[in-house]
């Protein structure tokens, strides 16, 4: 008797289509908190919809667009086994720096790449891009999850996004408008945020040893609690702050830490001098520093070092913008000055020790 041969399939080769159409019936909810009036449709199309009727409203309104990643921080909750808490990272990532030029976010798209689908955890990262957009103020409007068996681990998985925010041309912030003379307001961040995971993951696992279950006391919880806390989504507190008080720029800092990210907003006639006497680095920066012996220079190049946001705005809109800040619950405070540039070589430079 001849055997009879199976034909190959999708499922065979790894790919579950049924799990996919699973994970989209769990995510709809979720998704479903983010629409704005502008949205158009539900989740399924092919496309998302965003009526650009509304606009009509701008004179000549510009679109910001921006698209990141969250980096290594997802083995962090891969390992850990937390997937509701990544997507805030997402959308911090994405939509802070859409909001630096002044636009307001509108909408965001998604895309996840898992090596295999689990309906649940797909639903838990879309869960947690959704409350960051709600925090953002966009609508999240569609995405893509990709299942790539054998080029990813059953258990591993990445997340990317896309945004678009708007702002009227003349209201557009940027170097342009930065004078002698004005004053650099620092916002605190959460923690780490979603940078630097490569260095830090490498100092406190492959060098000090340490376990995402280590409670650290210095830090009051877990590695992994204090590894996985959210990147803090500034996008409204900006837009409520360019309302209130005059603001010439902002700067979101990422990835080549503090002075980098400032200077990228600083014309090439002037320099910002930032002080870290002004301000304390959380523990965790501590941490990282005498768990790996890196030195200062370095951490600064790498981490926020406690400083999610900047905003450069004039002398006389300081206290207005502190008060603006204070109530919307920012912790900010004046970290320094924007000077002439003279035999300055670098846009921005830290100068100084940090209190301690």
């Amino acid at each position: 008797m001849t055997e009879k041969t199976t034909g190959a399939s999708y499922a065979a080769a790894g790919v579950d289509i049924e799990a996919g159409d699973r994970a989209v019936e769990l995510m709809k909810e979720w998704v479903k908190k983010t629409q704005r009036p502008e949205v158009l449709g539900g989740l399924g199309g092919f496309a998302g919809l965003f009526d650009a009727s509304a606009l009509k409203r701008y004179e000549r309104p510009l679109l910001a667009s921006a698209t990141d990643g969250v980096g290594t921080k997802v083995d962090i909750a891969r390992q850990m086994g937390v997937y509701d808490t990544i997507g805030h990272d997402l959308v911090a990532m994405v939509m802070d720096d859409i909001v630096v030029c002044g636009a307001e976010p509108l909408f965001m798209t998604d895309y996840i790449c898992v090596g295999k689908v689990h309906p649940e955890r797909v639903a838990a990262i879309v869960k947690g891009i959704a409350e960051g957009c709600v925090l953002a103020g966009c609508a999240l409007v569609g995405g893509e999850t990709a299942e790539h068996p054998g080029l990813l681990g059953p258990d591993d998985f990445d997340v990317a996004g896309a945004g678009t925010g708007v702002v009227e041309y003349d209201r557009l912030l940027g170097a342009d408008r930065i004078r002698t003379g004005d004053t650099v307001i620092a916002m605190a961040s959460s923690g780490l945020h979603s940078n630097g995971y490569s260095l830090v993951r490498h100092v406190l696992f492959d060098r000090a040893g340490m376990s995402l279950d280590s409670h650290v006391e210095e830090l009051g919880r877990t590695l992994g609690e204090e590894l996985l806390e959210p990147t803090k989504i500034y996008s409204l507190d900006c837009l409520a702050l360019t309302r209130t008080a005059e603001v010439h720029a902002y700067s979101h800092i990422t990835g080549g830490g503090l002075a980098a990210n400032l200077a990228r907003v600083i014309p090439d006639h002037l320099h910002a001098a930032v002080d870290r006497s002004t301000w304390t680095p959380g523990a965790v920066f501590d941490l990282v520093g005498k768990a790996g012996q890196v030195q200062q220079l370095e951490l600064e190049k790498t981490l926020n070092m406690g400083v999610g946001m900047m905003a450069v705005v004039p002398a006389e809109s300081v206290d207005v913008a502190l008060t603006a800040l204070a109530d919307r619950g920012v912790d900010a405070w004046v970290a320094g000055e924007i000077l002439d540039r003279g035999d300055h070589t670098e846009g921005a430079t830290l100068t100084g020790s940090y209190a301690r």
